[in-house]
């Protein structure tokens, strides 16, 4: 099956360029201007993976990004920036972006990206024949049927913050590193930066921990990584 990439940008030039590669590696290309028009054209044409400027009319990228989010949409997305600051990388991820790239960049690098993504999403079939439930106290993870609860309440984690969870559950109180937990859960050729761990360590806490700033479940360990307990 042809895979769809949806292009979001309001610089003609750069669609167009971005298009012509994709349209070469022989995916199907959709386009928007803005981010009301992005929001709409998720909706209508079910993209694969977005490439999300972050600067756009009417709705910004990170806005589209927090929408698409909120409604449960967990479609990969690659942020476009102009802008280098660490603080722009940060925000981008923090809302849920799964990759960023600061223009200018190369062709041959966003579609690299492109294919680690799309091949990172699609489901393992692993995944489907494990017969495994996990619990520590009164966390429970569900890994048949992907399902978390504490205390008995259920409790809904994105794909990512489950295979985290799932991770440190693995081994209760062995220490994970963040490249550790970058390389099992992102995948080897994921391009990103360690942050992105702690971002999604940090969403993971403020769903499963009755106080996310004195954690039961998942405890830093200073200048080492994550573990489950104490």
């Amino acid at each position: 099956m042809i895979e769809k990439i949806l292009l979001v940008d309001d610089e003609e030039a750069i669609i167009e360029s971005i298009e012509f590669a994709l349209k070469q590696e022989g995916y199907e290309v959709v386009k928007a201007s803005d981010g009301h028009e992005a929001l709409q054209k998720v909706q209508l044409e079910k993209p694969n993976l977005i490439v999300l400027d972050l600067m756009l009319p009417q709705i910004s990228g990170l806005e589209v990004c927090r929408i698409l989010r909120r409604e449960k949409n967990e479609v990969p997305i690659i942020m476009l920036t102009a802008k280098g600051e660490e603080i722009d990388r940060v925000i981008g991820l923090e809302v849920g972006a799964d990759d960023y790239l600061v223009k200018p960049f190369s062709l041959r690098e966003l579609v690299a990206r492109i294919r680690a993504l799309l091949r990172r999403s699609k489901p393992s079939d692993n995944d489907s024949k494990s017969l495994d439930i996990r619990q520590y106290d009164d966390l429970v993870v569900n890994l048949t049927e992907h399902k978390v609860s504490v205390k008995g309440k259920p409790v809904e984690l994105s794909p990512k913050e489950f295979k985290i969870l799932s991770m440190l559950m693995s081994s209760p109180n062995k220490v994970f590193s963040r490249e550790d937990l970058l390389e099992q859960v992102w995948g080897l050729d994921f391009y990103g930066d360690t942050k992105t761990v702690d971002v999604h360590i940090r969403w993971l806490r403020e769903k499963i921990e009755a106080d996310p700033s004195n954690p039961k479940y998942v405890q830093t360990v200073r200048g080492f990584g994550y573990r489950l307990g104490g």
